[in-house]
């Protein structure tokens, strides 16, 4: 792994720059601490609403100019919102740099939200938010997390609802920028070959003249957990099935050893449990898996599969029945050793795409204010024993503790 370079610029905001002598190509991105959970009540799919507009107009650029200015020299400049922070991105040739970070900046910072824009975005947004209500597969884990964090804003919607999205106004846009896109709460993230040094000139000639204000609100953060079992009728063909609980957040020890047991339970791999021993043995779902997000102070850990009704009852019974062997029977040490190669190998590999290592790195200098080395991640992952993913597994997989939701054709 590149050890990152890490200086912050007078104005309070980080740069941080990993150098790889061979490239041609740089990335870049922007990372700001305003997500979906820094939202108002009332004002939910806020940040991701601010996300598009961003790109309407600027007080230097019309919206076409700000999507051709990369486009033209072969570049990509796209952007992404989550709970916990909004990130502006760009991939460009190492001549093209300067021209990226100028653009990012001036989007980030000087974008004026016409109204005649925000109102047909309005419309953009709604017909994405009809769009994914028409698919069950995505639209359940969103209503998934809602439920799990019912109260608090994580449990906000990312692209909001119609009515949320119908009653927003330019002042809300503004007021919501003022208080969190500022320096302090800002991460500026490079990787190639151009050097730091140059990559902090350009950073203080596009991003030093914008001023820290004031210090970022305060987050709040989650502990009313309350589980549930509800059950919703669609106008769907099959029925589908989510069951976890609010898991492990970015700073707990133990997050390691709950991706290790997902892994092994129903992650990426068609060796998981859950694959083999429902999907592949008794053919019941195309899909089943197990997932698991961090966020700063807490995470979700999910369990999903879709069925057709006659083959509901027995999935589920299946289901259950692999996840009380994980929380009674420990795992011996060979099928074990297996499961934590597979994970070093996985993690390894994702090193190759150097825009996703570099903004998740960013992430974690943003969120910890500190990056964890590829050496001792895998060091950690080989010191995990099979009694620890037992003790986490009747932790995390205890019915008492699992809520549940399901959809069921009409």
């Amino acid at each position: 792994m590149i050890i990152p370079e890490i200086s912050v610029l007078p104005n309070k905001l980080t740069v941080l720059y990993m150098h790889y002598p061979e490239s041609l190509v740089t990335h870049c991105g922007l990372l700001m601490k305003a997500g979906t959970r820094d939202e108002e009540k009332g004002k939910d799919g806020l940040a991701h609403f601010i996300e598009h507009t961003l790109f309407k107009g600027t007080k230097n650029r019309k919206s076409f100019h700000i999507l051709n200015r990369l486009e033209v020299v072969g570049g990509e400049l796209n952007a992404y919102t989550t709970k916990e922070e909004t990130c502006l991105h760009a991939s460009v040739m190492n001549r093209y740099f300067e021209r990226a970070v100028d653009l990012i900046a001036d989007v980030a910072f000087q974008s004026i939200f016409p109204e005649k824009e925000i109102e047909k975005e309005k419309e953009v947004i709604t017909d994405e938010i009809r769009a994914y209500q028409d698919t069950p597969y995505e639209q359940i884990f969103d209503d998934f997390e809602s439920q799990l964090f019912a109260g608090h804003t994580l449990g906000h919607n990312i692209l909001g609802t119609e009515e949320s999205i119908r009653k927003f106004k330019r002042k809300d846009i503004l007021d919501f920028v003022r208080a969190l896109y500022d320096p302090s709460n800002m991460i500026f993230a490079v990787s190639g070959s151009i050097g730091m040094k140059e990559v902090i000139r350009i950073s203080e000639k596009y991003f030093g003249g914008q001023k820290h204000k004031k210090s970022p609100t305060q987050r709040i953060a989650f502990k009313k957990y309350s589980p549930k079992l509800v059950t919703e009728k669609k106008s769907i063909s099959q029925v589908h099935f989510i069951t976890g609980r609010p898991g492990l957040g970015l700073k707990d020890p133990r997050r390691l050893t709950l991706i290790l047991l997902n892994n092994l339970l129903g992650g990426p791999g068609m060796n998981s449990r859950l694959n083999l021993n429902i999907r592949e043995k008794h053919g019941f779902t195309y899909t089943i898996e197990s997932g698991f997000h961090s966020y700063s102070d807490t995470g979700v850990f999910h369990i999903y599969f879709a069925t057709d009704e006659k083959h509901f009852a027995k999935t589920r019974k299946l289901l259950d029945r692999e996840l009380d062997v994980l929380m009674d029977k420990k795992l011996s040490n060979s099928i074990f050793k297996q499961y934590k190669e597979q994970l070093i190998g996985q993690i390894q590999l994702r090193q190759e795409n150097r825009l996703s290592v570099l903004l998740s790195i960013a992430k974690s200098q943003l969120t910890l204010g500190k990056i964890v080395a590829l050496k001792d991640v895998i060091e950690r992952v080989n010191k995990i024993t099979p009694d620890e993913i037992q003790s986490l597994a009747n932790e995390i997989l205890s019915p008492k503790l699992r809520s549940e939701l399901v959809y069921v054709p009409k």
